[in-house]
């Protein structure tokens, strides 16, 4: 069994923030696990800007946020494609990884997971199982990553900051979504937000309307929705569905007691910088239990 002084479950803004404050203050012996092929989280398929303000004092593009905090962390111990499965015990775990299954353990064990967006099953929207539907984040891996279109007009649902997010997404792909829907009354995004996407993109945005069901034969093709008690229906060829973040923390269901977690996976949803800012504060703490 492997045996070290941290080990971080987590390569994005918090685990690699976490990971290079440790060994700012001394603590080497650490080992950063991600399943991703490469680090940087999230922020890596995010192509607009707004990263970095809380940290760097400098507004970046996601990608090259994510690519100065992966490089800032190149002599730290960082295993991509490594998939933690379990906890075993106190203070171990196990992973898979190209080598195999093993185990492996430490002094300090860090989640810093994230967050994820709700499925649609989660949501509870009925209609037909079709392809074309999609969280944020895989759209923007589907752009950024993949540079591929998966629809021209698709709908977006949903009333936070990253909803806003796929519209700009889309742009950079040269999708036109037909709209934006929102359930709530308000928004929890800035109060510019919709008259910018329907001024400057020409996408209106519509509160207090709920997605009842998505249409379609092989693709999507329409959907169902409920405003003022009534329904009606509305031509696209696709949905995303943004937001309603949920951590991403499955592991603590086997975890010790003791686990530390830090980032998006606390539950509450921080930008990347406040994740970076929030991180550093939490490896001082772990660095003083380890003296």
């Amino acid at each position: 069994m492997e045996n070290h002084d941290v080990i971080i479950i987590g390569a994005g803004p918090a685990g690699l923030s976490t990971a290079m404050r440790l060994r700012e203050l001394g603590v080497k012996d650490v080992v950063v696990l991600e399943r991703e092929t490469k680090a940087g989280g999230v922020p890596r398929h995010c192509g607009h800007f707004g990263f970095g303000w809380e940290s760097h004092k400098r507004l970046m593009s996601g990608p090259k946020f994510a690519k100065r905090m992966a490089s800032a962390a190149n002599d730290i111990d960082i295993r991509t494609s490594t998939t933690v499965l379990e906890f075993t015990m106190r203070n171990s775990l196990r992973v898979h990884s190209s080598k195999g299954i093993s185990d492996m353990s430490a002094k300090r064990i860090v989640l810093a997971t994230g967050t994820r967006e709700s499925s649609r099953a989660a949501q509870l929207i009925g209609g037909n199982r079709l392809p074309g539907v999609m969280n944020t984040g895989t759209l923007q891996q589907y752009v950024y990553l993949k540079n591929q279109k998966p629809f021209s007009n698709p709908m977006i649902i949903g009333n936070e900051w990253v909803t806003f997010s796929a519209l700009l997404t889309c742009r950079h792909a040269g999708i036109k979504p037909v709209g934006i829907f929102a359930e709530e009354q308000k928004l929890d995004a800035p109060w510019f937000f919709p008259l910018g996407a329907k001024f400057a993109y020409g996408v209106p945005v519509q509160t207090k309307t709920k997605l009842i069901a998505i249409h379609g034969s092989t693709r999507v093709e329409a959907v169902q929705f409920e405003r003022n008690g009534q329904r009606n229906m509305i031509a696209c060829d696709g949905v995303i569905l943004s937001g309603k973040f949920k951590p991403e923390n499955a592991l603590l269901a086997t975890a010790p007691s003791n686990i530390i977690i830090t980032g998006n996976a606390l539950g509450t949803v921080h930008t990347a910088g406040a994740c970076v800012v929030n991180a550093r504060a939490l490896a001082e703490t772990i660095a003083k239990d380890l003296q």
